[in-house]
């Protein structure tokens, strides 16, 4: 694989503005050493772009089965304009790393379609503690960095495109 050594929390551009952003955090509490750095990792990325702390929520759910709905509180009881969500699935001996996996996976693209919401993926999948460690701040970089970014992005976007709309109307969020 050509990215296989690659540092994934290099970017090519600089962020937009965060400065008036606001953003969930939904953290998976099992495999918690991984899962507390992926969130240093976004907290970090997000102050960077300006995000002022007022501005980022955290709140733990037990795995990361439990992060899609973690994300859905977020969307529907709070005004953030993106949420991230961080967790990690080690492999085991049986099925049930696919099915936590597929779940995840289908329950936070659902979220981001039936909420018009960038819901960003932060979520470690990988055969090995070791892997883990090496995606949450080791020689591959932090996913939570990745993630935190790629919200940014995303709110951006929605922003931009918002403001095309024939039937826009002004926003707090006027970010250049």
């Amino acid at each position: 694989m050509a990215t296989k050594n690659r540092n994934f929390s290099t970017f090519d551009a600089p962020l937009p503005s965060a400065e008036e952003m606001r953003f969930g955090i939904v953290v998976a509490e099992w495999n918690r050493e991984v899962t507390e750095a992926l969130l240093e990792g976004a907290v970090r990325t997000l102050r960077n772009a300006g995000c002022p702390d007022l501005n980022i929520q955290i709140k733990y759910v037990p795995g990361a089965f439990e992060l899609a709905l973690g994300a859905q509180f977020f969307a529907e009881y709070t005004d953030v304009d993106a949420v991230i969500a961080l967790g990690c699935v080690v492999q085991g001996d049986t099925r049930h790393f696919d099915y936590i996996c597929q779940g995840v996976t289908q329950g936070i693209t659902q979220l981001q379609i039936h909420w018009n919401m960038p819901i960003a993926f932060g979520v470690l999948t990988v055969d090995n503690m070791q892997q883990a460690l090496d995606r949450c701040g080791g020689r591959l970089g932090n996913k939570g960095d990745e993630a935190a970014a790629a919200a940014i992005q995303m709110v951006k976007l929605q922003i931009d495109m918002e403001a095309l709309s024939p039937d826009h109307e002004p926003d707090r969020r006027t970010i250049n």
